[in-house]
């Protein structure tokens, strides 16, 4: 089903903003960084324009909370003032225990409302649909409903929607990293061909081509790859959370200003 579009005048610069989905992290890059969706969008937009005449900042860091994202980095993106902020935030939030998505689309709602003053368009991302993903699975009601909050806060700010819960193509367990948090590099790349087309863009590809067929997995694979996920990525992340610390403490935004791409 092709994605619905809004046509936007050719952008010539674009900020980022929200956590470690934006960041990109599951996509390595050169070192130790990460391009991601966002790093692809840009490459996308930038191909519209002459040489040299695009500018992009990326100021996501990994495991921020929506109120560290609005304090730190909806300042920084008004003050660069781009003609595109893509804003995504919340989910971290709403995988915390006892979180309000109801809550967490009011402040995010609030914020929404303080960008679209100060920038040229707004792009607001919804939550994927999670029922394929094992360690989110739980959370599926939680997510759906803050992104019908997001789909709300869009036609009330005439703001277009990265709406991930259709992106049925990243459904697939081959669009995950291991950590089974974060999307793989061609999850990412599916994710920045969506986005490219709500804004608009004719993309090299579709973003949900199905994907070629797997051979079935016996249960014995199940079970080794999913104790060896446990030992790899759920101990350490518990072990954050009850020393009450954040995979994005001491790590600064990749990108901070609004450069040539």
């Amino acid at each position: 089903m092709a994605a619905t579009t809004t046509k936007l005048k050719t952008i010539g610069s674009y900020a980022a903003i929200g956590d470690s989905f934006t960041e990109g992290v599951g996509d390595p890059g050169p070192g130790d960084s990460f391009l991601g969706w966002a790093d692809r969008l840009a490459v996308l937009l930038a191909d519209q324009r002459d040489e040299h005449d695009f500018r992009y900042a990326n100021l996501a860091v990994r495991g921020k909370l929506l109120d560290q994202i609005v304090a730190d980095q909806v300042p920084r993106a008004k003050a660069l003032a781009p003609d595109l902020v893509t804003f995504c935030a919340g989910g971290n939030d709403i995988i915390r225990p006892g979180s309000d998505p109801d809550d967490v689309a009011e402040r995010f709602e609030a914020a929404v409302a303080d960008l679209t003053g100060a920038v040229g368009r707004v792009m607001i991302t919804t939550g994927f649909d999670t029922r394929g993903v094992p360690v989110l699975k739980h959370l599926r009601g939680k997510v759906a409903t803050y992104s019908a909050h997001v789909r709300a806060i869009a036609d009330r700010y005439d703001c277009p929607v990265l709406d991930l819960w259709s992106l049925k193509s990243v459904q697939d367990r081959r669009a995950w990293d291991a950590d089974r948090l974060h999307l793989s590099p061609e999850g990412h790349t599916r994710v920045a061909l969506r986005a490219a087309q709500v804004l608009g863009l004719e993309v090299p590809a579709d973003p949900d081509q199905p994907w070629p067929q797997l051979r079935p997995r016996g249960s014995v694979d199940v079970t080794r790859d999913n104790i060896q996920w446990a030992r790899e990525y759920l101990v350490p992340w518990i072990g954050r959370r009850l020393r009450g610390e954040s995979s994005g403490d001491h790590v600064e935004a990749k990108r901070p200003d609004l450069l040539p791409l």
